[in-house]
């Protein structure tokens, strides 16, 4: 194999393995939570029955820029199939993510917790940091950081639980 190509093959099995050590398993039930929200306020226990996608952003995070333009195309791909990608910010001014929202627009849904009460409760480290939670509302697993070799993997986990 010729050198580009084997690092090529290096970088993408890399990644794979980055992804799955940063992927961890879970079996314990999902802690529930009310938050504000763009239309009211959301219960994460009312999305029972769904496939949730649980994300955490902050307006100053480079990454969730690149990972709100696929979570939109995610939900609007599995939408019907049964997920909810609910993206949780972290901003303690809640104007910053609203012109974080104007520059790059959520089709899915978004909750305030200004106070990082949430992210205690889940164990968040860095942003982005996501959350599958299955249709029981057990964790399934979690995911830090947002890269484009990444996404495989993340639709792969979604894939498999709407399948369950």
């Amino acid at each position: 194999m010729p050198a580009t190509g084997m690092n090529s093959a290096l970088r993408m099995v890399a990644a794979l393995l980055l992804f799955l050590i940063s992927s961890l398993a879970y079996s314990d039930p999902a802690p529930d939570f009310t938050l504000p929200a763009d239309k009211g306020e959301i219960r994460l226990s009312d999305l029972k029955g769904k496939v949730v996608y649980l994300d955490f952003w902050a307006s100053w995070c480079g990454p969730c820029r690149k990972s709100f333009p696929w979570m939109n195309d995610l939900q609007a791909r599995y939408g019907d199939k049964g997920l909810v990608i609910l993206a949780v910010n972290l901003d303690k001014d809640t104007a910053a993510a609203k012109q974080f929202l104007e520059k790059y627009p959520a089709h899915f849904r978004v909750a305030y917790d200004p106070d990082g009460k949430v992210p205690a409760l889940y164990g968040v480290k860095g942003m982005p940091s996501s959350f599958f939670i299955s249709r029981d509302g057990q964790m399934h697993s979690a995911h830090q950081g947002f890269h484009d070799q990444d996404t495989a993997g993340l639709e792969a986990t979604v894939q498999s639980l709407l399948n369950k």
